[in-house]
């Protein structure tokens, strides 16, 4: 349900609806020229509906930097509100004629996203939507819509895809990981400066374009603990291998939360220099090429995620509206 409070809700009209779905794209791409070109409008008649939309909310919705745009706290928590709705509003439309439901669907998803989180939650898609038959691929590289029959990606990115159509599905957040064991022989918890006498384990293609020790790099220097990096290191190609690694006690890993969350809560790893935070912009976003209707069963999918990915969030995300 669209929960806006009282002094909101009796501001929206009808006239309103039309700009609360342009906001909606602006917000999804974040970027006025790309919103104008979906909804066939000019990025001078988006801004326009946007700034109407922000005087009948008396809230600022958008800050408008020089080259780009960017959500205020409020713009991101009405965002989220609105994707919700629209995801159970979609949900409970395709319920309604889910014998409509069947066919292919190939999907395109980076390999530890694949492995720690999507995988083990895809019985329940399957019992839910028995007609749909799923072909997942994995691969740490940007798939090229044109030439591969792809119908959905899963990326963990800084959300920019130019001439594609993009979502954010849940937001990512890091901290370094290791065994208990490999923790207390280097006396972590002790002195994060011990960090310096420990092997780092990297992946090394952790999102486009990265560096192989971006995320390494991105966590120091938020913790002013880039002195404390050590030269000794392993690279791996992927998440997962470089947090397994670390669950051996080889080394201490960055792990992100979506995907070692279930092992930190089993006590196979600790976090021994800092809880999770975001760090960066790089988060888990749905990619498809612009489609003229999207099928059924590719709705159904990327409303199934949303509802995964709403339950997997932290607690202290939804508190905060995060």
């Amino acid at each position: 349900m669209l929960n806006l409070p009282p002094r909101i809700s009796s501001r929206l009209n009808s006239s309103q609806f039309a700009n609360l779905h342009t906001f909606l794209v602006a917000a999804r791409h974040l970027s006025f020229a790309r919103a104008a070109q979906e909804l066939c409008l000019t990025a001078s008649a988006v801004n326009h509906r946007i700034s109407r939309l922000e005087a009948a909310l008396d809230m600022k919705l958008f800050q408008r930097l020089t080259r780009q745009v960017c959500l205020t706290d409020e713009g991101e928590r009405i965002f989220e509100i609105l994707q919700h709705a629209m995801g159970e509003l979609s949900e409970a439309l395709e319920q309604s004629s889910q014998a409509d439901i069947a066919g292919s669907l190939a999907i395109y998803v980076r390999p530890s996203i694949a492995q720690c989180w999507l995988v083990p939650r895809l019985a329940e898609f399957v019992e839910r939507y028995p007609l749909v038959a799923l072909d997942l691929r994995v691969g740490n590289d940007n798939v090229d819509f044109r030439t591969r029959k792809i119908d959905l990606a899963l990326y963990y990115a800084n959300g920019e895809f130019p001439g594609l159509v993009s979502q954010r599905l849940m937001r990512e957040r890091m901290a370094p990981v290791c065994s208990p064991e490999y923790a207390r022989r280097h006396r972590l918890q002790e002195n994060p400066q011990n960090l310096k006498h420990c092997t780092l384990l990297h992946d090394s293609l952790a999102w486009d374009h990265a560096a192989f020790d971006a995320e390494w790099t991105l966590w120091a220097e938020q913790h002013n603990l880039l002195a404390a990096l050590p030269e000794r290191s392993l690279t791996f190609d992927r998440s997962d291998l470089s947090v397994t690694a670390a669950m051996n006690h080889v080394g201490i890993a960055i792990g992100r939360q979506q995907l070692v969350q279930k092992r930190v809560d089993s006590g196979e790893l600790v976090l021994p220099l800092a809880d999770f935070s975001r760090s960066g912009h790089y988060d888990y976003y749905l990619v498809h090429p612009p489609l003229g209707t999207v099928p059924k069963r590719l709705q159904v999918f990327m409303n199934w995620l949303r509802e995964c990915a709403r339950q997997s969030a932290p607690q202290d995300e939804h508190e905060d509206g995060a």
